[in-house]
């Protein structure tokens, strides 16, 4: 079955989205002012994973605020009204729990790893660091040199870089095609006044979410927030607010097909060839995970035998979609030596345009499915994946599916379901990124 999220709920009020038949139970709580509580309690294991989701990520950045998002993950972990960074870091290192954060191009997560003794600590301190920072301008200036050096890191990996390049090509100057990092000028220009009016604007009660998985109980675990949440510092709460609703972001941005070469005296090339995908609730994600795997999702795919296994291409080769609200990505990646790039781009093409026009076989149909069903099902093994999976229903889906719904939409794609979505998606306009040895207006076999 499917646990429907909705901004319906009353402020105040706890439902039960999923009772699994593993005996897994998954409880939902909307605080007053909007903050979402969602837990899964897992038996048989002694730990809990659980992270604070923030609807806000490098999509919904200005030009101005470009990199303001990633910024912030930084700097919250520097001081809070109650604690200052080094109480922050040795909260859970001297109990032998994790706690990390990442940003995506539409949300941000703080989270940890811990033993369900160390619940309490764990969420008090989270919770303290992403409601209330302090965001200290000596801070500021300190972690701008840190995530400038985490820029020129990036820079240094070729891979990296051409996605970076490919996403710049492919959305152009627009909130998708702009590094989640920001730019060196972007960060450097980026004042400590503008830092936290986006903290103050965005990280509030009903855009947070706060998620856990393992051995954790709902209402306890309600009350730990609760009591967190009431030492935040200058967080205007609502008591009438309500959830945020799903993200809308109106009209999709159009995507550029073309070619951008990034010259380097690289050893190898690295290319990113890609074109339109679908949105993450496009119901045809389904056929295009098979179709993904069919292609470049594994060693038994078309891509990693013919580029790799029969021609000695490269030793890298792959194919991926990218899903947001309202578009989507389905691309390729091969790193081979620079002579070889026509070669590669003519056989992963040629790869393209069959599957296009005539699909996949009933055995590579049925390897995908399998493929998608065993990586669903052994993903469920671990409470990081399944608090993972909570806070992005939350943030992103608007449902909560159980496994055996997930398995059930898998195994009903269809070879005309995989068909159809190649040949909507397969023959579009194709965007190339290429970083190597190579002149800006060097052609490439890509049409």
């Amino acid at each position: 079955m499917a646990g429907r999220i909705t901004s319906e709920q009353r402020p105040g009020s706890t439902r039960t989205l999923l009772a699994e038949q593993d005996g897994s139970l998954v409880r939902r709580t909307v605080l007053p002012g909007g903050l979402r509580v969602v837990t899964e309690h897992v038996p048989g294991v002694r730990s809990v994973s659980l992270g604070i989701w923030v609807g806000i990520g490098s999509r919904d950045e200005t030009v101005r605020q470009a990199g303001c998002s990633h910024y912030l993950e930084h700097l919250l972990f520097k001081g809070t009204h109650r604690r200052g960074a080094l109480e922050i870091s040795a909260a859970l290192d001297g109990r032998g729990g994790e706690m990390n954060a990442f940003t995506a191009k539409e949300h941000t997560c703080f989270y940890a790893r811990v033993l369900d003794e160390d619940v309490p600590i764990a969420i008090d301190v989270l919770m303290d660091l992403v409601t209330s920072s302090r965001l200290v301008p000596a801070d500021v200036d300190n972690e701008r040199q840190v995530i400038l050096e985490e820029i020129a890191m990036r820079d240094d990996d070729p891979a990296d870089v051409v996605h970076e390049a490919f996403s710049e090509a492919f959305f152009g100057d627009t909130p998708l095609g702009r590094p989640i990092l920001g730019t060196v000028a972007s960060i450097e220009g980026l004042s400590r006044g503008t830092v936290n009016a986006y903290y103050r604007r965005h990280y509030r009660p009903e855009n947070l979410v706060v998620t856990a998985a393992g051995r954790v109980d709902h209402a306890a675990f309600v009350r730990l927030v609760r009591k967190a949440l009431g030492h935040a510092e200058g967080m205007a709460i609502d008591p009438a607010g309500r959830p945020a609703s799903a993200r809308t972001a109106g009209r999709a941005p159009r995507s550029r097909s073309g070619v951008r070469v990034l010259r380097h005296s690289t050893e190898q090339a690295n290319v990113v060839l890609g074109m339109p995908g679908v949105a993450r609730t496009d119901d045809r994600r389904y056929a295009l995970g098979v179709l993904n795997t069919a292609l470049g999702g594994g060693m038994s795919s078309r891509l990693f035998q013919e580029v790799r296994e029969k021609r000695g291409l490269a030793y890298s080769v792959y194919s991926y979609s990218e899903q947001y609200a309202d578009t989507g990505i389905f691309g390729l990646y091969a790193g081979c030596l620079p002579k070889k790039v026509d070669e590669v781009l003519r056989v992963c093409v040629g790869e393209l345009e069959s599957i296009a026009e005539h699909g996949i076989t009933a055995v590579e149909l049925d390897r995908g499915k399998g493929m998608l069903r065993g990586g669903l099902v052994l993903g469920m093994e671990d409470t990081g994946a399944r608090m993972n999976r909570l806070g992005k229903a939350e943030v992103s889906y608007g449902e909560l599916l159980s496994i055996d719904d997930l398995l059930g939409r898998v195994a009903a794609v269809t070879l005309d379901d995989v068909r159809t979505v190649a040949a909507d998606l397969l023959s579009a306009p194709r965007t190339l990124a290429v970083m190597g040895p190579f002149a800006e207006d060097r052609a490439f076999a890509v049409a």
